[in-house]
């Protein structure tokens, strides 16, 4: 019944795309993701604004290992400069209308005065080349997390949502992540992140292998998000799948959001109807994500930044998009002769 109400709303929705004072197909993608925030909404009205930008931080215990460019200390500090207002992302979001929460699901730091939202777990995850990364319980905590944020965000009036992060070591928990679901070697998705190269990066490379070989060959996504995951990427993924029932539009940001909803779209397959994802990054890993996915991206801005940096810079392009639809003429309302009326 579900099914078919959709259906129904998805053809009014072409139906009055098809009546829009343009040629057939003339603006391509843009109808696409009219179509996109309709599916996800399950609304013949789409809208992406207002919209909320939701910035999860954790620390790794991989991070330890070198695994980044930057020391663990990194993420407490760009915490404060999000909170700020300091950081691209926030720079971003107030230039596209975005408002910006960050949520400190396990920074390696005491609680911050700042305007963070304390929902810490832990002070970081475990080393996830010795031992899982996080409890049962912890999982259950951060995907709670997400959950909460999502209808926290929707209580304050957003129609759609962006998922970002910060957390120094966080580029390799990603790259075991996608290297299991997808069954691959750590080579082929581990990048370079916060800018690791030479011998440091074939350091990384094995110590995601190390934690791929320690876990075995499964694809059970809930098992590998508390083995290989962090808190914030668990709390993505919470976003992910509370935004089902929610029936919220979520902008995936660049390569540590989407893996965070790969997971969770193999946890609950009705996810991949929510996800918009808004930019392609420079991160290898990314590509083999996104195919998988299905996915195109809205932008290709070679960034890798994270903090939700991309996605938020695609809200402009999908709201265009949904106003093109309540707003621009029919062929009727402006008098103008259809072709095919007058063939």
């Amino acid at each position: 019944m579900k099914d078919a109400a959709l259906a129904e709303i998805l053809a009014t929705v072409r139906k009055e795309l098809a009546q829009k004072t343009k040629p057939a197909g003339a603006l391509d993608r843009i109808d696409d993701l009219v179509l996109q925030v309709a599916r996800a909404q399950h609304s013949a009205q789409p809208q992406v604004m207002p919209a909320t930008a939701l910035v999860f931080a954790a620390d790794h215990g991989i991070s330890r290992d070198g695994v980044s460019a930057y020391p663990r200390e990194v993420t407490a500090q760009m915490v404060l400069n999000i909170a700020a207002g300091g950081a691209a992302v926030c720079t971003f979001a107030q230039a596209c209308g975005a408002n910006v929460q960050v949520y400190d699901v396990g920074v390696d730091a005491p609680a911050f005065d700042a305007p963070v939202h304390d929902v810490k777990i832990a002070r970081g995850t475990q080393n996830i080349r010795h031992q899982a990364a996080m409890t049962e319980n912890e999982l259950a905590q951060a995907l709670q997390v997400g959950h909460a944020a999502l209808h926290d965000a929707l209580k304050h009036g957003a129609k759609s949502v962006v998922i970002g992060e910060m957390g120094i070591g966080n580029t390799a928990s990603a790259s075991a992540l996608a290297a299991a679901l997808l069954q691959d070697q750590a080579a082929l998705l581990v990048g370079p992140g916060t800018g690791v190269v030479g011998s440091a990066l074939e350091a990384k490379i094995q110590a995601v292998q190390q934690a791929l070989d320690r876990v075995g060959p499964t694809t059970d996504a809930h098992a590998l998000l508390r083995e290989l995951g962090g808190f914030e990427i668990a709390a993505m993924a919470g976003v992910c799948l509370a935004a089902v029932e929610a029936k919220c539009p979520v902008i995936v940001d660049g390569f540590i959001s989407s893996v965070a909803a790969m997971c969770a779209a193999a946890i609950d397959a009705n996810v991949a109807n929510q996800l918009i994802w808004g930019h392609r990054s420079e991160e290898p890993g990314h590509d083999r994500v996104l195919a998988h996915m299905n996915a195109r991206p809205i932008l290709d801005l070679q960034m890798r930044l994270g903090e939700g940096s991309g996605a938020v810079l695609a809200l402009p392009v999908l709201h265009a998009a949904c106003v093109m639809c309540a707003q621009m003429a029919t062929f009727a309302s402006a008098a103008v002769s259809n072709r095919e009326e007058s063939a």
